[in-house]
């Protein structure tokens, strides 16, 4: 391992990483911890600590994506929007994976000091978590290959991260903050949904059955701006409905944003023309979370001190 890494410059392994798609794991982890110091508890220590693991998860989730497309014989060096550690660097195969499960057990590792200084019914949520993101491409059946990949990475990348960051810190639940985090998986589902899209022709002419591939691109470009349109609509309906304190407004300034994203798809059908409106939308998630972020330490900070 160790001349592996001596062999391979750091671009390589922030490439691996694929760090546009970071922001779906650090991006729930603020915005959980925003929620709980909204309701008066936070720990600095719990917060980087699951901070730490939630990447790690991420980054691990990537290289076992980069891996076993390799071993499935989806990527080239000419395929767009990978790592290509494998197919370009000449880095082995086994090592990616084998550092895949380094960054799983580090995780593991740090789950188990949050399990201790929470609730260890983390665990179990923690370990599911864990098992979508490596049979997201592993196994038999990866559910990449099937339309669900939206849904279980808004899903466990949205609702799941917030809720457990927010339990973590303060040892409950609650109802209104679970709805809010709904948006956040809305955009992060997109943000899979973007590389679909790109990805289509390629990913139909191995069999994949992903939504991208089942509606084809003009329509899967609508249903993209849609669900930019139903994250912004339910965070508005929640505000009216006093689920989320007015601030939450605040994320109506990345429209602009989703607007740009979504225009960006239209007319374009070759991957790399497609790779700045995927990166959009990496953006906008990044921007929706962190403003969606804020406005709960400001109306801390208003309820306190103002």
């Amino acid at each position: 391992m160790q001349t592996q890494l001596q062999a391979a410059n750091s671009n390589v392994w922030w490439r691996l990483m694929r760090p546009h798609t970071l922001t779906a794991s650090f991006v729930p982890v603020f915005t959980g911890t925003a929620m709980a110091l909204y309701d008066g508890s936070v720990q600095l220590i719990l917060f980087m600590l699951m901070l730490i693991a939630s990447l790690l998860i991420q980054a691990a989730t990537n290289m076992f994506n980069e891996y076993y497309d390799y071993v499935r014989g989806l990527d080239n060096e000419n395929s767009v929007g990978i790592g290509g550690t494998i197919v370009r660097d000449g880095v082995a195969p086994k090592f990616v994976r084998n550092l895949a499960f380094l960054f799983y057990f580090i995780s593991l590792l740090i789950g188990i000091y949050i399990c201790y200084s929470s609730s260890w019914w983390i665990a179990v949520i923690g370990l599911l978590s864990m098992a979508v993101g490596y049979f997201y491409t592993a196994g038999p059946f990866p559910i990449a290959y099937t339309p669900f990949g939206e849904l279980f990475s808004g899903l466990f990348m949205g609702p799941v991260i917030i809720m457990i960051t927010y339990f973590i810190q303060t040892g409950d639940l609650n109802w209104s903050h679970l709805f809010v985090s709904i948006s956040v998986g809305f955009l992060i589902g997109a943000l899979n949904l973007s590389n679909n899209i790109r990805d289509m022709d390629g990913d139909k002419e191995h069999g994949r059955r992903t939504i991208a591939v089942l509606l084809g691109r003009p329509a899967s470009i609508q249903l993209l701006g849609a669900i930019f349109a139903i994250a912004f609509a339910w965070i508005i309906v929640l505000i009216f409905m006093k689920h989320v304190t007015p601030w939450a407004m605040l994320v109506l300034i990345s429209v602009p944003q989703a607007i740009s994203a979504y225009k960006q798809f239209i007319g374009k059908t070759v991957a790399f023309e497609m790779m700045p409106a995927m990166k959009a939308t990496g953006k906008l998630n990044t921007m929706f979370g962190v403003l969606l972020t804020f406005s709960f330490i400001i109306g801390y900070i208003v309820e306190q001190f103002l």
